[in-house]
């Protein structure tokens, strides 16, 4: 069994490694450009309006929909804000060298008008049940918007599978990865920790989006406030360190003769990946949370939409970065044992000087990766219901809650290069319709703000 897991992980990182080659990434950050360019630099000209949004400055309880604006932003976040801010920025730095962090901040800004771009279109192609619920999601921005079914499947199917990975078994695994750097005996008892998880989870996803929102609304921001706060007292008690930190990273990212090109050329790879992963901008699954926003303006929960990235990459994947970068904790210096969410831990307890510093990253793990399970579990029964129909959310909910048992026992690298696999293909689809349908985007934002200047 364990040289079929061998293989497995091998093949799979062989698959994985092809899939984030040089087009992929060109494709993701191209589009993330383009629609830059094409929306006039609207993470920058919506910013402050899109603040205004979240506040609740908009809100009307009467318009169509089944979550607020904060709600859908926070469960956008709850599926984002997670492993990839903790274990994901860890493992980019370990393997990419801290010059990937810089293509994080990259992904994210460009990301940021693909987010807009997206949810503005789900939210314009949503459907209404006779429930008072709605469906939204590039799945139905491809079927309605291009007539493309065959695409909106594909997406759909994409989809499914990767909640699988990115937002189950991913989550699980660097669950447990930060429990076994605390606890070094929770090692001998993943599958008890994963029985929990999964319990926890499954009373959770039962009730639909307006739990999951309810929950994603306590925890997210929680545990960002405590992590962040965790990172911001080490930055401040090292703030002669924090300039050269960042020194490191520009250099290791754009300096050939610092870094070596392979360095860079990895730093790339690893940082568009991990960004990707923690922001999901490009990926599809955020428009199935912003959907489900009451509002009547497409625009509106595109600008909200657009802040996920920022929070996501820009702040807080940053913190996690410049501690681990400050600790020393990478390169020769990087114990070859941590990879993931322990690297993180060991940072943070190196630069506290005591074992709170793991505590507090073991912790956060718990619960961001459980609201990112959460979370993902209503991407995956999305597509389940757009594929199979109302029948399948069930079993869906149920297989979903298993594997997460699967994810807590299985090695680091297999499961990370299952979700790498998955994400690519489910951005595919969606990339294409955000291509041929920016024209009515930037149409859609120009009468909006003739409206509301």
């Amino acid at each position: 069994m364990d040289d079929f897991i061998t293989l497995l992980t091998d093949w799979t990182g062989v698959i994985a490694g092809f899939v984030w080659g040089v087009p992929s990434i060109i494709l993701l950050v191209g589009t993330g450009l383009y629609l830059t360019f094409r929306m006039g630099f609207v993470q920058i000209r919506g910013f402050k309006y899109a603040v205004r949004v979240v506040r609740g400055e908009f809100d009307n309880h009467e318009d169509p929909g089944e979550v607020t604006h904060f709600q859908a932003l926070s469960t956008a976040l709850s599926a984002t804000v997670g492993t990839g801010n903790i274990a994901g920025v860890a493992t980019a730095i370990a393997f990419g060298g801290p010059g990937a962090v810089f293509w994080m901040w990259i992904t994210a800004l460009v990301g940021m008008a693909t987010k807009f771009t997206s949810c503005t279109l789900a939210l314009k192609f949503r459907e209404h049940h006779e429930d008072g619920s709605v469906s939204g999601g590039p799945m139905y921005t491809l079927l309605h918007g291009l007539n493309m079914p065959k695409l909106a499947a594909a997406f759909a199917f994409f989809t499914l599978i990767a909640s699988f990975g990115i937002g189950n078994m991913v989550q699980a695994n660097s669950v447990v990865d930060g429990l076994v750097y605390i606890f070094p005996q929770a090692g001998d008892n993943k599958l008890i920790i994963g029985l929990i998880m999964a319990t926890l989870v499954g009373l959770v996803i039962l009730g639909g989006i307006k739990r999951i929102a309810k929950v994603a609304g306590y925890i997210v921001p929680f545990m960002a406030i405590v992590y962040c706060g965790a990172a911001l007292l080490i930055l401040i008690l090292n703030i002669d360190k924090v300039p050269s930190a960042f020194i490191t990273i520009f250099e290791l990212a754009l300096n050939p003769w610092a870094a070596g090109g392979g360095a860079i050329g990895a730093a790339i790879q690893y940082g568009v990946a991990r960004g990707v992963f923690s922001n999901e901008a490009g990926l599809g699954s955020a428009p199935m949370a912003h959907a489900a926003a009451k509002t009547e303006e497409p625009i509106r929960e595109g600008l909200v939409a657009m802040l996920g990235p920022f929070v996501d990459t820009i702040i807080i994947c940053t913190m996690t970065a410049l501690v681990i970068v400050i600790s020393g904790m990478w390169g020769e210096a990087r114990p070859a044992d941590l990879t993931g969410a322990a690297l993180s831990a060991h940072a943070f307890s190196q630069m506290l000087g005591s074992s709170s510093g793991g505590w507090i990253v073991g912790f956060g793990l718990v619960f961001f990766a459980y609201s990112t399970i959460i979370a993902w579990s209503y991407y995956g029964d999305r597509c389940a219901n757009f594929l199979f129909g109302q029948k399948a959310i069930l079993p869906y909910r149920i297989i979903y809650t298993l594997l997460i048992i699967v994810g807590a026992t299985i090695p680091l690298k297999l499961v990370w290069n299952f979700a790498d696999i998955a994400n690519m293909l489910m951005a595919v689809p969606n990339l294409i319709s955000l291509i041929l349908l920016a024209g009515l985007v930037k149409q859609l934002s120009k009468e909006y703000f003739d409206r509301h200047p």
